[in-house]
């Protein structure tokens, strides 16, 4: 009995919609106006969450996936703008005003995360209360990512690049280990794949990183902090600072 009560705790406890720091900072009266609108789904690497100029339908609350944030050219070829894991929200526009985006949301780590239809969300974030607070609030965050990210892709060669990637997405899984091919990190980089093969060579030779197959193991994290840019700093700290509630709510989110 004492085993089919734990293997229901944590199963309970897996789905909880305060895996995700934004969810986990609302005051009880504002999540309890939400809660049941919350659906758990399962996110598969790869999946595209919507598409440029598609009108949104929901917003997406990431647990344990993560949701790249792409720009897409007329001929094709995509760079990432943003990334977003436990910390935000995939959906902006729907609260912003605008419906719809240029650019698309794509699955980059598989996962739990939780949907909230576009009328529940629109209702809620027009009530001004703790919602809408949280939400502008890390808008202002993922602008200055993606401000960032743009920076950073400008002025700063690949293997910085690639540690800032990495680092963010440290930042955002429990492990050390990601699944992830280097034509598929080109891709959200916006470079080559011979400039990520290069540059991982490099990573890997120093001892910061095993790159296997599609799998990328982290063994220096301190080593990949001391390679990349300062961008991987302003991301954190300004997120950090702007977020700052999300962090005190979390720690005590896991009470019943």
């Amino acid at each position: 009995m004492a085993s089919t009560r734990s293997r229901a705790a944590s199963v309970d406890t897996f789905h909880d919609p305060r895996k995700n720091h934004l969810l986990a900072a609302l005051p009880p009266p504002d999540f309890a106006a939400i809660a049941a609108s919350l659906e758990p789904v399962t996110l598969r690497l790869g999946d595209a969450l919507y598409a440029s100029g598609v009108p949104l339908q929901h917003a997406y609350f990431p647990g344990t996936a993560i949701v790249s944030l792409h720009y897409v050219t007329t001929s094709g070829a995509s760079s990432e703008t943003a990334g977003v894991g436990h910390e935000g929200v995939v959906g902006v526009p729907l609260f912003m005003g605008g419906g719809s985006t240029p650019g698309s949301a794509v699955v980059q780590t598989a996962g739990l995360a939780f949907r909230l239809s576009r009328t529940v969300l629109q209702r809620e974030f027009d009530r001004a209360g703790a919602l809408q607070r949280l939400l502008l609030r890390y808008t202002q965050a993922l602008i200055a990512q993606t401000t960032q990210t743009a920076a950073c892709n400008r002025y700063h060669s690949v293997e910085q690049q690639l540690c800032r990637w990495l680092l963010l997405t440290l930042d955002r899984i429990p492990s050390g280990e990601l699944t992830m091919t280097q034509e598929l990190i080109g891709s959200m980089l916006g470079v080559r794949r011979e400039g990520i093969t290069e540059a991982a060579g490099k990573l890997q030779a120093a001892g910061h990183i095993r790159y296997r197959r599609g799998h990328i193991a982290v063994l220096n994290r301190a080593g990949l902090n001391a390679r990349a840019c300062e961008c991987y700093g302003v991301v954190k700290k300004e997120t950090g600072r702007l977020m700052v509630s999300t962090h005190h709510h979390d720690a005590s989110s896991n009470h019943p």
